[in-house]
C-alpha cells in the first residue's frame, strides 16, 4: 500500500512538473559583449597562367571589437559585430627563403552571424553568416635582400612582381564566415570561445580580363573570445 501512494506522489509530481515547463515561455534574451583574438590570414592569388601562381602563407595578426547578441528563439537568434581586423598575406619564397615580403591589410568589418546553440549553462555554438569588410589603411614590408633582387633587373620572366609597390584597389571585402566554439554561463556574464574561418568573396585587387591578378581573395582563420553581459 505504501509503495503504490508513493508511485502515485511521484507520477502527480512529474505531472505538475511537466505542466509547469509546458506552461512556462520562452523569454528572448540581449546580450551585448566585447571581444579579442588572433587571425592567421592569407591572400589567394590566381593568374590565369599555372606557372606563375603567387603563393602565400598564414600572417598571424589580431582583431577585436563589440558585439550584440540577440536570443529569439529557443536554440536560434543572430549575432551583429563591429571589428578592427588585421589581415593580409606573407609571401612563401620556396627557391628564395632570404627573401621576405609581407603586406598588412586592416579593416573595419561587420559580420551579421545566425546563432545556434544547443544547451544551458554550457552551449554549443555555430555562427554562420555574411561579412563585410572596409579597408581603412594598408601598408606593405620586405627585406633588403628582396629590394635589392628586385632593383637589380635581372628578374626572371616568369617572376611574378605585380604585388609589389602597390597597395589595394578595392576597398570593400565581403565574403562568408563561419564558426564552431562552447559559451560558459556564469553569474557575472558568459564567456564564448570561438574557432572561425573567413572565406571571401570578393578581391583585393581589380579583376577583369586586362588585370594581371584573376583573383586575389582574403582567406582568414581566427580565434575569438568574447565576454558578454545581459543587457535585458
Amino acid at each position: 500500500m505504501m509503495k503504490k501512494q508513493i508511485f502515485l506522489l511521484l507520477i502527480a509530481a512529474f505531472c505538475v512538473t511537466f505542466l509547469n515547463a509546458q506552461k512556462k515561455k520562452f523569454e528572448p534574451e540581449w546580450t551585448v559583449g566585447v571581444g579579442f583574438g588572433p587571425t592567421f590570414s592569407s591572400v589567394d592569388f590566381q593568374r590565369p597562367v599555372p606557372s606563375e601562381r603567387l603563393r602565400t602563407k598564414s600572417s598571424q595578426q589580431y582583431f577585436g571589437g563589440i558585439s550584440i547578441k540577440y536570443i529569439s528563439e529557443k536554440n536560434l537568434g543572430f549575432i551583429a559585430e563591429l571589428n578592427y581586423s588585421q589581415q593580409g598575406w606573407e609571401q612563401f619564397f620556396q627557391d628564395h627563403p632570404e627573401y621576405e615580403h609581407s603586406h598588412q591589410l586592416n579593416y573595419l568589418e561587420l559580420p551579421i552571424l545566425t546563432h545556434i546553440y544547443f544547451g544551458n549553462k554550457v552551449r554549443f555554438i555555430i555562427n554562420l553568416g555574411p561579412k563585410v569588410g572596409f579597408l581603412i589603411s594598408d601598408s606593405e614590408k620586405m627585406n633588403n635582400a628582396l629590394f635589392e633582387h628586385l632593383g637589380s633587373g635581372d628578374l626572371p620572366a616568369n617572376e611574378v612582381t605585380h604585388q609589389y609597390y602597390r597597395m589595394a584597389d578595392k576597398k570593400i571585402d565581403y565574403g562568408i564566415m563561419g564558426g564552431l566554439g562552447l559559451e560558459f554561463k556564469t553569474g557575472i556574464g558568459s564567456f564564448a570561445l570561438e574557432g572561425r574561418y573567413y572565406f571571401g568573396l570578393g578581391d583585393i585587387y581589380n579583376n577583369k580580363k586586362s588585370d594581371y591578378f584573376s583573383r586575389s581573395a582574403n582567406r582568414v582563420i581566427s580565434a575569438k573570445l568574447t565576454y558578454y553581459v545581459k543587457l535585458f
